[in-house]
């Protein structure tokens, strides 16, 4: 298989970087975006409102990949439920860009944004773990980082491209209601686009013959959920992999914090913040990834250094220098745990077929992924008569947690003899 994998490395490789690449395009709107926390700040958010999408997007993440962990538990080809999950993700954000063109009362906006929301997070939850799954099985173990590195360095450059795009929309039309609705429509029209380039990748038979999978929804997950809780290696890798939401929190709030206090104009913490914490991530993928510098482990413990600096950043150089690098090494962080997540996973299920590990894994996280941006939201408005210091208040917290998490990360053995 080995060898049959190595001869098709080159393109499914090439494959899937082009789905990165449009998909690329369109994220920059929807996640790990300024873009959207600026956007529903002037149709009237508050800081609730505003740490309620990442928590949304976690939610939809940890639940909804149970279902189709269960609905593909003995299809042993992914391709073709890859593909047709990323199709109906499309749909919900071409329908609200749609709709922002048709609407006439600017007070339905915000909800129809967050059920829109709802309905993309859901489908991406479904799509997730069958998606890792069959990331990990079309590439080589031996050249898995260097493939997730090449897929992922396509759809920062990409980030990039449309970061810049952002910044010249919002600089000549600012945040305007038929603007903002072909932003949302053309990435919808994007990731669909990019849903089609899955049908270039081959699929070859799992390295050992898939065991069929009996019984009822509760009991495929509770065997899941008992088989990873007696995992400790791979639990403890989970703590330690925490601080990933804390940077998708501070992603989801300092864009904010730039523009009400410190005379960050709008399109630059719309556009120019994405596009450095997107070259930051291309940096991880060329070097972390392609070069392979670092062991596993120290790849790991570079994200929560990363980020303790980046919060010190935040609290100590709020100008326009300081946000720049802070968004860099922000970007270098989530670059890093991305090419690191899934081979991760997939070494400690010590599984043919890790769907089941990759559905139930986001699910033990979630109360943190998901009730920390709430947390962090609503402590923002509890202070709000506190200014920018309601900010560094909230920083500071994060890096105690993040602190902690190093601890912990510390301890795990990136080792497969160790795994159990």
């Amino acid at each position: 298989m080995n060898q049959n994998s190595d001869q098709l490395f080159k393109r499914n490789a090439s494959a899937v970087a082009l789905v990165e690449f449009f998909w690329g395009l369109g994220f920059p709107v929807l996640i790990e975006s300024t873009f959207l926390q600026i956007f529903l700040k002037n149709f009237g958010a508050g800081d609730f409102l505003v740490g309620l999408v990442p928590a949304i997007l976690m939610t939809g993440l940890s639940l909804f990949p149970l279902v189709s962990s269960y609905l593909t538990r003995n299809q042993e080809r992914k391709r073709a439920p890859v593909l047709w999950l990323h199709v109906v993700c499309s749909f919900a954000i071409m329908a609200f860009g749609a709709f922002l063109l048709l609407v006439r009362d600017q007070a339905l906006i915000l909800p129809t944004f967050f059920i829109a929301y709802m309905i993309f997070s859901a489908c991406l939850g479904l799509t997730f773990p069958v998606w890792l799954n069959f990331l990990v099985k079309i590439f080589p173990p031996s050249r898995s980082l260097q493939g997730l590195a090449i897929m992922y360095a396509a759809q920062n450059v990409s980030k990039i491209i449309a970061s810049l795009f952002i910044i010249k929309v919002v600089e000549t039309y600012a945040f305007s209601l038929a603007s903002a609705a072909w932003v949302f429509l053309a990435a919808g029209l994007l990731f669909l686009a990019g849903s089609f380039c899955f049908l270039l990748t081959r699929e070859l038979p799992a390295a050992e013959p898939l065991l069929p999978s009996e019984g009822s929804f509760f009991q495929h997950t509770w065997r899941g959920v008992t088989d990873i809780v007696r995992n400790k290696n791979l639990l403890k890798y989970l703590a330690g992999d925490l601080d990933n939401y804390v940077v998708l929190t501070i992603i989801s709030f300092y864009a904010n914090y730039a523009t009400q206090y410190f005379g960050i104009p709008d399109y630059s913490a719309a556009g120019l913040f994405v596009a450095l914490i997107y070259l930051g991530a291309i940096l991880a993928n060329v070097t972390l990834g392609t070069m392979n510098l670092l062991s596993f482990k120290q790849k790991f413990l570079s994200t929560k250094i990363g980020t303790l600096i980046v919060l010190i950043i935040l609290m100590a150089v709020p100008c326009l220098p300081g946000f720049l690098v802070a968004s860099l090494l922000m970007g270098f962080c989530r670059g890093t745990r991305s090419i690191i997540y899934s081979p991760a996973v997939k070494m400690f299920s010590d599984r043919p077929d890790a769907t089941r590990y990759f559905a139930i894994v986001p699910l033990l996280t979630l109360v943190f992924g998901s009730g920390y941006p709430l947390f962090f939201g609503h402590m923002l408005e509890r202070l709000n008569h506190l200014g920018a210091l309601a900010y560094q208040i909230m920083f500071g917290i994060s890096g105690l947690w993040v602190a902690a998490f190093f601890v912990i990360g510390s301890s795990v053995a990136f080792s497969p003899s160790k795994n159990k």
